[in-house]
């Protein structure tokens, strides 16, 4: 890294890498889905060879518009949103976007999306001998044709999407809902399916209505709240899916916006996190959590980040 000891000796070099399933990463920290697009929008703020990896916008198997303007507002601490995973498709990224990242020396993690089984099969088999490290399954969708709710509050369907997953012969993570009171049980369902990891979490449901028309802000109506505020749930769900399944590697997201925010989720049992919201206001926010979350482990005294996973279980650091 670079940095320099107390009396000018050089310090130890921090080893960052961590391991989440079958991938090792070389760093804890990564871009979260939806919040650094497809390809290199990032790339002229922050290395993107130096973060653990970029996690792309969720992609389905064939291009999709997304949802109507406006999409996009501010909320306490954060923001709401209701882009309605507008994308190009799998085949079209593989071509256009995936080869930049792979240029520029990012670990690359696909997301994929969709409002059946049979869409989250076919996107998976797209992706199918891909140059990428994993894919992150986002279980946070409606099921449009079973009419069954969200994918990530039914612990079989979610079972049931992970499996098809498969297709892409990939290490597969599943990106659950904070919405519901089966985090636990969904968690452990995916696993059993055969996920290696788990994100949590996706957005909050919320809403923001326009103090000029007294209407929905979102043209969706409602959105998924994110940002700084909504941490607590996300370090209460990492705590809780950690306790009960320590064996099952998590990926942390949601408010982190510095290197605190980052090893608390990782205390409670995160291997690794994620940045998302934080990049809008700062497009070189997962660069600085990262070098913060480098700055904060060596003034604690721990020469490899793996060391903090789940402290907060076993007496605290």
């Amino acid at each position: 890294m670079g940095r320099r000891g107390r009396h000018g000796a050089p310090a130890r070099e921090i080893d960052l890498a961590v391991q989440i399933g079958s991938v090792t990463l070389r760093a804890p920290v990564m871009t979260a889905s939806g919040t650094a697009g497809h390809g290199l929008e990032l790339a002229p703020y922050v290395d993107l060879a130096r973060l653990g990896a970029v996690v792309v916008k969720s992609l389905s198997a064939e291009p999709w518009p997304g949802n109507p303007a406006p999409r996009l507002i501010g909320a306490p601490q954060g923001m709401l949103n209701a882009v309605g995973l507008q994308g190009p498709g799998v085949q079209h990224w593989l071509e256009h976007d995936l080869p930049a990242l792979r240029a520029a020396g990012a670990t690359v993690v696909a997301s994929i999306w969709g409002r059946s089984v049979a869409d989250y099969a076919a996107a998976a088999r797209a992706l199918r001998g891909a140059d990428v490290a994993a894919v992150e399954v986002n279980l946070s969708c409606p099921n449009l044709e079973g009419r069954r709710g969200i994918f990530a509050h039914d612990a079989a369907l979610s079972a049931e999407v992970i499996d098809v997953a498969s297709a892409a012969g990939l290490p597969r993570w599943a990106k659950l809902s904070p919405n519901t009171d089966r985090v636990v049980e969904v968690a452990a369902a995916v696993h059993e399916a055969g996920a290696e990891a788990v994100t949590l979490i996706n957005t909050l449901l919320g809403m923001v209505l326009d103090p000029g028309t007294g209407r929905p802000a979102l043209a969706a109506g409602g959105g998924g709240w994110s940002g700084r505020a909504v941490h607590p749930v996300a370090v209460r769900a990492v705590y809780d899916v950690h306790a009960s399944l320590p064996a099952l590697p998590i990926v942390g997201a949601g408010g982190v916006t510095d290197g605190w925010s980052a090893a608390e989720l990782m205390l409670a049992g995160a291997t690794a996190v994620q940045v998302g919201t934080a990049s809008f206001a700062d497009p070189r926010a997962s660069g600085r959590v990262l070098d913060d979350l480098a700055r904060l482990l060596e003034r604690r005294g721990v020469m490899r980040a793996a060391q903090i996973i789940g402290v907060a279980h076993s007496g605290g650091w």
